[in-house]
Parts: C-alpha cells; structure tokens; sequence
C-alpha cells in the first residue's frame, strides 16, 4: 500500500504537467491502459515481488492521471462562474462510486474469487474510461472555440476596463514561478498538515476506537459514515467557495479539526467517536474541489494541471508521513493521544497558514 500511494503521489506532477501540455484525453487513455493492465495481471500473481509491480507500480502510475487532481483541473477550465459548485458535482462522483461499487465489488469477490473480479474491474474501468475519454471529455474549451460557463458576463465588464486602462492581465504562472511566491508555500504547508490528518484519521480511526472496548465492527461503521459525510463536505464547500472565496471554508475546516481531536482527547465512547466520524468526513474532501479553484485564482488556469498535482503530491506525502508516524507513537506510548494532540496543534496551524495566504491574481509583479 506505501508503495502504491508513493508511486501515485509522485506520478500526479507527471500527469499534471503532460494534461497542461496535451489536454485530458490521451492522458486519461494511456493512464487507464496503465490501471487496467495492472488490476488485469494481479489476477495472475504468484509472489509478493509481482504484487509490488502490478499494484503498487504499474495501476499506482495510471491511477494518477484517472483521479481528483486532473479532473479537477479538467473542470475548472469549462466555469468561469460557478467554478467551485462545478467541481465539487464532478468530484462528488468519487464518493458515490465508493459509497455503490465497493458493496459490489465485495459481493463479487464472495460469488467468483478475488482473481477473477481484479479482472472484471480491470476490463470495466478500460471500457468506460476510453469510451468517455474519447467520446465525451473535452479539453480546453478555446479550442473548441467557445468561452467557459459564466464567461460572457464579465466580458463586457472587461472591454470597458481594456478601453479606458492600458492595465492587462498578469500572465499565468507555471510552477517554477508559483514556487516562488508566498502563498504557494503557505498552501503547501496546509496541504501537507491536511493530508496528515487524513491519513492518521482513516488508516487509526478503527484500531484507536477498540482500544476503548468498542467494537471493530462498529469502527466499520464509523469509518464509512465519515466517507458518507465526506459527500456532503463536498457538495457544501464548493457552492460556498462561489460565494466568499477559498480560504474562509478551507480555514473553518481545520478550525473545526482542531475541536473534533481535542474532543476526543478529553471523551471517549460510542457517541464521541461517531460525532468524531461524522464531523471529520465532513473536513475530509474540502480541499478537493477547492485547490484548482485557489490555483485558478492565484496563478491562472494555463499550468493548473502541474500545479494541482504538485499540491495534491504533497497532500499524500503528508498523509503518508504522519500515518507512519502515528504507527510509531502508539507503539512507543501504547495510545494514540500524543499523535491526536499534535495533530490538533498541525491543525491550528493551517488554520493561521490559510489565512494568510493572498487569494488574489500574483503575477511577475509579486515574484
């Protein structure tokens, strides 16, 4: 699973940098080729070095080019207005297809072995991928010839201002510029706290309740209402990001992340935990729909795609590293207090990053 999750953190900067220069389609195809052949060959492993390969080498490199960050980046290209409404429907299809397909999926595992549907899933994920990548997605919607959704009712607003200023617009930034700006690593740092909090939360959210004589069952259960809630995190955050910008929804998450791991701390039992679940799924994929929507605003929508990836690369760095960390803090205290305590600190600090980052268009000008 580390390696799985390393190869696709590392694989979305790829991804991101060939979608700004080629558009969505071949990118999607040849990353679906990439996830298909590898789901399709684990049905035939035989040692755990193949296993490493098939999963964690050849699906992790195609499943960066067929998830959040590049569609993400696809859709912020299509909505001038609206942008973060748009992106939080499209995203909020990752969390009805787990809240429907794993149940599926599991029940055909039962019926017909785990060889058997790797194949299945395999051979459905290349047909529907293609089809829809070659058939319906599009890229850029100046290619096409047409202005994205919202475009035509600040189009007026603009020619007055070109007519009377010979003001223009800053040009877009890639990411050698980005980097240099202080809001990106403002935002870089949020990122990395809130993918660490993810991770800790998912991977020790089971194992940290039955330490209070609850149930692994019943953990279950909590773990899948945090991914229920994380829908709704999801369809809020974007709809509010139209409304007052990214950083105030993206800084509440966190303000509300460091009062549900305090709470925590301090109670223990059924219903804190499931209060705990159900707040925390609602945190969860905020940062999702909102990142390209920051990124569009701060640099410009022409290397969104690099950017996002960068950012969401990052994120999984973060989760992967405070995952661990939290494995080696209960192993060495027997709890995972100091872990759920420090993450309470991490979160008020992205709470103070957030807002401090400048959600305005930086150009050269600001380098």
């Amino acid at each position: 699973m580390d390696l799985n999750m390393s190869v696709y953190a590392f694989s979305l900067i790829v991804t991101g940098k060939l979608y700004d220069r080629y558009g969505p389609k071949w990118v999607i195809v040849i990353s679906t080729l990439c996830f298909s052949l590898g789901y399709v060959l684990i049905s035939t492993v035989e040692s755990l070095s193949q296993f490493l390969l098939y999963y964690g080498v050849i699906s992790a490199m195609g499943l960066g080019g067929t998830t959040i960050p590049i569609f993400a980046a696809l859709v912020s290209k299509w909505f001038e207005k609206r942008r973060g409404l748009a992106i939080s429907l499209a995203l909020s299809g990752a969390c009805l297809g787990q809240f429907v397909l794993v149940p599926v999926f599991t029940s055909f595992v039962l019926h017909y072995g785990w060889r058997t549907s790797y194949v299945w899933i395999g051979l459905i994920t290349l047909v529907v991928n293609i089809v829809l990548a070659l058939t319906v997605l599009r890229g850029d919607p100046e290619d096409l010839g047409v202005n994205p959704y919202g475009w035509e009712d600040t189009g007026g607003q603009a020619d007055e201002a070109e007519a009377g200023s010979t003001h223009k617009e800053p040009a877009d930034l890639d990411l050698s510029q980005a980097i240099r700006t202080g809001s990106f690593w403002l935002f870089l740092v949020v990122m990395f706290i809130c993918g660490g909090g993810d991770f800790l939360v998912t991977t020790h959210l089971v194992p940290m309740v039955t330490d209070y004589g609850i149930s692994p069952s019943t953990g279950g259960h909590m773990l899948a209402w945090l991914g229920l809630t994380a829908l709704a995190g999801i369809l809020i955050s974007g709809p509010v990001s139209d409304l007052i910008g990214t950083k105030i929804p993206i800084a509440i998450t966190f303000a509300l992340r460091v009062v549900l791991f305090l709470m925590v701390l301090k109670y223990h039992g059924v219903v804190p935990f499931y209060v705990f679940s159900l707040f925390f799924g609602l945190t969860i994929l905020v940062t999702a729909p909102l990142t390209p929507v920051l990124v569009g605003k701060l640099y410009g929508l022409s290397y969104v795609g690099i950017l996002s990836g960068f950012i969401t690369t990052v994120h999984h760095l973060g989760g992967g590293f405070w995952a661990y960390m939290g494995g080696i803090i209960f192993d060495r205290t027997g709890s995972y207090s100091l872990a759920f305590f420090i993450s309470a600190i991490m979160s008020f600090v992205a709470v103070i990053g957030m807002l401090l980052v400048r959600e305005e268009r930086l150009g050269d000008v600001d380098l």
